[in-house]
């Protein structure tokens, strides 16, 4: 038997990936597939299931962590390494219980914790939108974890202890408005992730939802929440909010780093009454805070670096954010009575120091203004002193930090 050139044979294969997905869009309703694809974009996978310079939604991502590096798996409807021989059923048990359809465990950084708060409706027009996607057959690379951790059995000590299965239940008490916002952000959008502190076995509490912390091994600080100091949105107008949420600025502020990558890839595609919803959400859950502690640097050492801070200021910053801090919004955020800038954590503003860095551009924003890095201009005693003049000034209630913070963060990889 003559045997056919490998390029008809790939031709035919292609045939064959090209017959499926149409017959798939021809069974299913358009609507729902459109839904899929819009709740995927509200659940950011693609952030996490696409590598960079790799394809949609084939996985490879390397996902680093206190106990190893995760590489996040293929999603496209490959047969052989994705999730072409799935069903919905077995999509359905992965999304809410975290497990493989076989009944093997995923590990806690797929968000199955908040993705079990997701509807069975929506759960299926995800399913459905993937199954469109176009196929790409790249195996899942192995994770890299240390000891005991690479032992997948110990995920049921942790689901024992962290993990409550459970769809979403509206709040009667509540507006049809305010149940969505809390349904985005609690669940596809797994805003806990990230704003909820976890502890050395990487879990969390409930009591602890959204009071913000150190993301691990990225040297970002998620601000809390709940804490109208940090990220609490209580005293925001909510135009404010869902201006930061879709465009990524606003008159009180911008977003960088993680958040800024959030936006780009997923908020800023969420329609306009999704976004007012999470930010009614938000705005609820926002309470007043304790004033922050005072500083913990000496007082004559932090005199000194607040008069270092402010020639360094004049010198560097001012032409943009202006002599008292008041910005020019929306293009340079003002630092005045910002309250990313006067969080406990001063990770965050030592960071954009060092590094610089842009708002995601967006619909709103397609044209983003950028800081400039000063990693090199500036000495880490340069770079403490303007910190802490910025997060101490105008009224301002932020803590001084020291040359050593700045060295540390100088040093970290940048995530």
């Amino acid at each position: 038997m003559k045997k056919l050139p490998i390029s008809i044979v790939l031709v035919l294969l292609a045939s064959v990936s090209y017959s499926q997905e149409t017959k798939l869009k021809a069974t299913v309703d358009p609507s729902v597939i459109a839904k899929g694809e819009y709740l995927a974009r509200a659940g950011d996978c693609i952030a996490c299931h696409t590598a960079p310079e790799g394809r949609t939604f084939a996985g490879g991502r390397a996902m680093p962590t206190p106990f190893g590096t995760l590489y996040t798996s293929n999603i496209t409807p490959d047969a052989q390494t994705g999730i072409g021989k799935w069903s919905a059923d077995d999509f359905y048990k992965t999304m809410p219980d975290g497990r493989f359809p076989d009944g093997g465990l995923l590990y806690p950084a797929m968000p199955f914790a908040s993705y079990t708060k997701v509807t069975r409706a929506d759960s299926d027009a995800i399913y459905a939108y993937l199954q469109t996607v176009e196929p790409v057959s790249q195996k899942d690379r192995e994770h890299e974890l240390s000891f005991p951790y690479n032992n997948r059995s110990l995920v049921l000590g942790w689901r024992t202890l962290f993990f409550r299965e459970g769809e979403f239940r509206p709040n009667e008490d509540k507006s049809e408005e305010w149940n969505r916002g809390a349904y985005l952000v609690e669940g596809l959008g797994h805003c806990g992730m990230c704003h909820t502190p976890i502890n050395a076995l990487g879990g969390s509490s409930d009591s602890e939802a959204f009071k913000g912390g150190l993301i691990p091994m990225q040297n970002w600080y998620a601000p809390s929440l709940t804490s109208n100091k940090e990220a609490g949105l209580g005293d925001w107008s909510i135009k404010d909010i869902t201006d930061l949420l879709q465009k990524g600025v606003s008159a009180r502020g911008a977003v960088y780093g993680p958040m800024a990558d959030v936006v780009y890839n997923s908020l800023q595609y969420l329609s306009d009454e999704d976004t007012k919803a999470m930010a009614v959400y938000l705005k609820s859950i926002a309470q007043d805070s304790p004033e922050p502690p005072s500083s913990r640097l000496p007082r004559s050492e932090s005199s000194l670096l607040i008069s270092l801070g402010k020639t360094v200021y004049d010198g560097q910053c001012a032409s943009c954010h202006g002599s008292k801090g008041e910005g020019r919004p929306p293009h340079y955020p003002p630092l005045a009575a910002n309250q990313s800038i006067q969080m406990e954590s001063a990770v965050n503003a030592i960071r954009m120091v060092l590094n610089g860095g842009y708002a995601p551009g967006t619909k709103g924003n397609p044209m983003p203004h950028g800081m400039p890095p000063f990693a090199v201009t500036l000495s880490d005693n340069e770079v403490a002193a303007v910190v802490s003049y910025i997060r101490t000034s105008w009224g301002n209630r932020g803590t001084t930090v020291s040359a050593d913070e700045a060295n540390e963060l100088r040093k970290a990889p940048l995530q």
